[in-house]
């Protein structure tokens, strides 16, 4: 009981410190409709949620987090710009690591402004950053929208770009799409028989599952369009590989990026947003110069993140998750705003472990 009331103590100042700041302080149900989540992640999201269902609502999800519904609340009723920060229970299953909480707190902040995506970037980090001062933590950062320009920037299909975006966040996934695109991965045996031949819904044998013939034989069409389309460069998958090998101080990893971008232009306004931001941090007092900065970092993050990345670590608990951790998420108020949209970008601390590092001195 008293550390639960040392939690709440904390969740309640760091709050407060949002509040401050000009942030609205808003609620969301604990209880939240499946399918949009689902629609967002897909199925994939089943493995780290708790999931019920009954007749008159449907699926639902215990709350994994707060973004998706203060996002939808926003662009339904929000005014512009606008500053939010909520605190509660967020629930994540934990069935590989039993020593994980899978209910734990909350308190978060979000920034909805399009005036100045880079000063709200450097807002939302250097007020959590000076929100746990005093703790022994290491701040990780990065840019997922830098990958995924450098995706769209490929001399390849709509298609396999469409797929490489998909799978940002499965580095297996998207490796093996990369070495399967550039031709350094054999097409498997099997696929390479079914659409090599004349009668390929013959060869596939009787059709069983979910799927109609209908869409087996669009499968098999969009296979075959893949196989006859040109891999992509050698030269292409060597500058993918130098962006995801970036991990250096801010200034240095910025220096890097702009060599890169000289032979992959399509990154160039990304890097800039990079350099915006940190000159805004800089402004806001975030020492940039011995900040990290990893272009791979994020990628095992939610799946609506799409530019500025950050987390921060215990240095000395490499057991622990991250104890703060955000980003931007432009994207998803385009999915979530029926047709509207604003860049916004946020971040949560879980006040828990706060707590078990000791507390802010």
């Amino acid at each position: 009981m008293p550390e639960r009331l040392a939690v709440r103590a904390e969740a309640a100042r760091l709050q407060a410190l949002f509040v401050a700041q000009g942030a609205q302080v808003v609620e969301t149900s604990i209880l939240q409709p499946a399918e949009v989540l689902l629609d967002l992640y897909g199925e994939d999201i089943r493995g780290r949620a708790y999931v019920t269902s009954d007749a008159l609502r449907g699926e639902q999800m215990l709350r994994p987090d707060f973004t998706v519904p203060v996002v939808q609340m926003h662009m339904a009723h929000g005014a512009e710009p606008a500053r939010y920060t909520y605190s509660g229970e967020v629930f994540r299953r934990q069935e590989l690591d039993e020593d994980r909480a899978n209910e734990y707190l909350q308190v978060g902040y979000e920034v909805f402004d399009r005036d100045n995506p880079a000063a709200a970037d450097a807002e939302v980090f250097s007020l959590i950053s000076n929100a746990l001062a005093g703790l022994p933590l290491r701040a990780a950062t990065g840019d997922i929208g830098i990958l995924m320009a450098a995706v769209e920037g490929l001399d390849t299909t709509a298609r396999r770009k469409a797929a490489l975006r998909r799978h940002i966040w499965r580095p297996r996934r998207f490796r093996a799409l990369i070495d399967r695109y550039s031709g350094r991965a054999e097409m498997p045996v099997s696929r390479k028989a079914l659409i090599s031949s004349e009668n390929p819904m013959g060869a596939a044998g009787p059709v069983i599952g979910l799927r109609s013939p209908e869409e087996v034989a669009e499968r098999i069409a969009t296979l075959r369009e893949d196989a006859l389309a040109p891999p992509i460069s050698a030269g292409e998958v060597e500058l993918l590989d130098a962006i995801l090998s970036v991990r250096e101080s801010a200034p240095n990893a910025l220096e890097m990026l702009r060599d890169i971008a000289v032979d992959m232009p399509s990154i160039n306004v990304a890097v800039t947003r990079l350099a915006e931001r940190m000159e805004a941090m800089d402004a806001r007092g975030v020492n940039v110069q011995t900040l990290d900065f990893e272009a791979s970092y994020g990628r095992s993050s939610m799946e609506y993140y799409d530019g500025f990345v950050f987390g921060f670590y215990a240095e000395n608990r490499a057991d622990l998750p991250p104890i703060a951790s955000g980003g931007r998420y432009d994207a998803l108020t385009r999915q979530l705003g029926q047709g509207a949209e604003i860049p916004a970008v946020g971040g949560v601390i879980r006040p828990g472990l706060v707590v078990e590092l000791g507390g802010v001195p």
